[in-house]
């Protein structure tokens, strides 16, 4: 992509579908159909699935179970503190779940669990930045943009490949 327009395409897959976004310089949104960011395409974007080939093969891989870690091109936007949440986002590990008061620590923070779960909140790149590993202090699963049966459903296949029991 050479131009300034956001490329986009809608990606079925198990959460429902996906509304991929990018600009030249990378994937810049997922939102889930029927969730908060997902209607009618704006004004200017344009249609592009060659644009998006490497998020839409990557994000099939991963609902597949053949892909633990993505390695695309991103540009989330977002403050200096949403990008230091985000960044700490992308490394928990695939199978792994962490409370918000340990995102929170990890960020260098340790009182800043609400500030962190607003940063998680507002990903926009959920699953390649997977905000869906993030759980409550007391184990249970909390808020996800694309829902909590979606989260659910992630966190279960990635248990599920973890151990090698993908068709469980």
């Amino acid at each position: 992509m050479t131009d300034d327009a956001i490329r986009y395409l809608d990606l079925p897959s198990p959460c429902g579908v996906l509304r991929l976004s990018a600009d030249a310089q990378g994937l810049r949104g997922i939102r889930f159909e029927g969730r908060r960011g997902h209607g009618p395409a704006p004004a200017g974007w344009v249609h592009d699935p060659a644009a998006l080939a490497g998020a839409h093969d990557a994000l099939e891989a991963y609902f597949a179970g053949a892909r633990t870690a993505f390695a695309l091109p991103l540009h989330p936007l977002g403050t200096p503190f949403q990008l230091a949440v985000w960044r700490e986002l992308a490394r928990i590990p695939y199978g792994e779940t962490i409370s918000y008061g340990e995102l929170a620590r990890r960020v260098g923070d340790p009182g800043a669990a609400r500030a962190v779960g607003a940063a998680n909140g507002a990903n926009p790149l959920p699953i390649v930045v997977p905000c869906h590993r993030v759980i409550g202090a007391d184990g249970r699963l909390t808020g996800f943009a694309g829902g909590l049966p979606a989260k659910r459903w992630l966190l279960g296949l990635e248990a599920r490949v973890a151990r090698g029991d993908l068709f469980a």
